[in-house]
């Protein structure tokens, strides 16, 4: 029974060693130890103090609960006031930025016409060999802004094809004219084409003829012209709203009503400036430009002075480009316009196209190019010219406009003139390509 005894506290032994002996062994005593300690310390836990269990204590009784209940909510409202607030000034701020960037961007503008090319150009370059030099021509488009227009954009989105359009301002006063004009189009085949109605009546009666129309938001100026304004008097107001378009990002073909369509304009422009415009020219002098010499024989010697003429541009009908020679153009127009009523549209838009700068006079730096003539014909070319010329005979126009000849003014004696006319030109068209 000793041996017995002796071995087994031999075991005992060797067993209670290699117990203290292992890492882990010892890892698990050590924090059983120490969790008793803190169990002894912290009996409310080690993260929550006196305050907490206060709170605690408050919460639990039925009347506390029922106040934190009804307090809650009035914060949430509080803080859904505060979201609300916050988000109005941020659209205000929004705006902000953006007329502040507007002004920057202008300013920019305005630092010089060789700052403006660097900025097209980008990096500069050097001068070709001789011949092979060629000036920057096509000004970028702007980027357009659907805010100035969100209903207009909306529309144009539908009308438009590749972001060119034709639009025509029209009032009840020509409702003959414009149902032959739209007729006409369709006949063509042109689909974008937009008319700009400035009565209700007038934006009826294109809704019944299914035709594309965009009446403007209510406007004491426009409204007013629009009633009781002269021929000269509407067509000022084109240069007004055909801003929004360029603004838009919409290059515009600008048409009065007393055009005839024979083919699709968008099929024969160039796109290489500004302003692309058909000419009151009947030949080749006066619709491209010609040296004109001024005989002064009191001057002696020096009596002939060579000067540059051409016929103007016809504001019935031109091509625009979004570009902010562009816009400058039409704002100069439309401010000349509302200050004189007497002011003639079509010269005032000439003249700011045209005039260079000079002292006390900056200039429009707006590209401009004339349409071929037989092309984009007036009626005195057709008449005059092509009618009575055997090769020009099986000459198709594009568009012929009728602004020589009675029926391009708004007044009832001439609508049937001009629906005559319309139809002579017709008539007569048909009879050369048939010859």
């Amino acid at each position: 029974m000793a041996g017995r005894r002796d071995a087994l506290l031999s075991k005992d032994k060797a067993h209670s060693s290699l117990f203290f002996r292992s890492p882990i062994a010892a890892a698990v005593l050590v924090g059983v130890i120490v969790g008793c300690v803190f169990a002894f310390l912290f009996p409310h836990g080690l993260f929550f103090g006196p305050h907490h269990r206060k709170l605690k204590t408050r919460i639990s009784h039925p009347q506390m609960v029922s106040s934190v209940a009804c307090v809650l909510p009035e914060q949430v409202n509080v803080l859904k006031t505060d979201i609300l607030a916050a988000r109005e000034k941020n659209s205000e701020l929004k705006k902000q930025v953006r007329s502040l960037m507007e002004k920057l961007r202008m300013a920019e503008q305005g630092k010089g016409h060789a700052l403006e090319q660097v900025v097209v150009l980008g990096e500069k370059h050097k001068a070709g060999p001789f011949g092979t030099v060629k000036g920057l021509r096509t000004n970028p488009t702007v980027a357009p802004d659907e805010s100035v227009n969100p209903r207009l954009a909306e529309i144009l989105k539908d009308v438009a094809i590749y972001k060119e359009l034709i639009v025509c301002l029209a009032t009840y006063n020509v409702k003959e004219m414009l149902e032959l004009w739209f007729t006409n189009i369709k006949k063509v085949g042109i689909p974008n084409y937009l008319v700009v109605a400035l009565d209700s009546e007038t934006e009826e009666f294109c809704k019944l003829n299914d035709v594309p129309v965009y009446r403007r938001d209510p406007d004491k100026y426009v409204d007013s012209v629009a009633k009781a304004g002269n021929n000269h008097a509407v067509s000022g107001l084109k240069f007004r709203i055909l801003r929004e378009f360029l603004q838009l990002g919409y290059g515009v073909i600008l048409s009065d009503v007393d055009i005839v369509y024979l083919q699709n304009p968008f099929d024969h422009l160039y796109r290489d400036s500004d302003v692309e415009s058909m000419s009151d020219g009947h030949n080749n002098m006066t619709a491209y430009g010609y040296n004109d010499v001024f005989d002064e024989p009191s001057m002696g010697w020096a009596r002939y002075a060579h000067t540059m003429r051409i016929w103007v541009y016809n504001s019935g009908f031109f091509y625009i480009r979004p570009t902010i020679p562009s816009i400058e153009l039409l704002d100069r127009v439309a401010t000349r316009l509302s200050l004189d009523p007497k002011a003639w549209d079509q010269a005032v838009f000439n003249e700011e196209l045209f005039f260079p700068s000079h002292p006390g006079y900056d200039g429009v730096y707006a590209a401009k190019r004339t349409m071929d003539m037989y092309l984009f014909m007036n009626s005195k070319v057709l008449f005059k010219t092509v009618r009575k010329n055997n090769s020009l005979k099986k000459l198709k126009p594009v568009i012929v406009h009728i602004n020589y000849h009675l029926g391009n003014h708004f007044t009832s004696p001439t609508k049937i003139s001009f629906i005559s006319m319309s139809a002579l030109v017709s008539v007569l068209l048909i009879g050369m390509l048939i010859q």
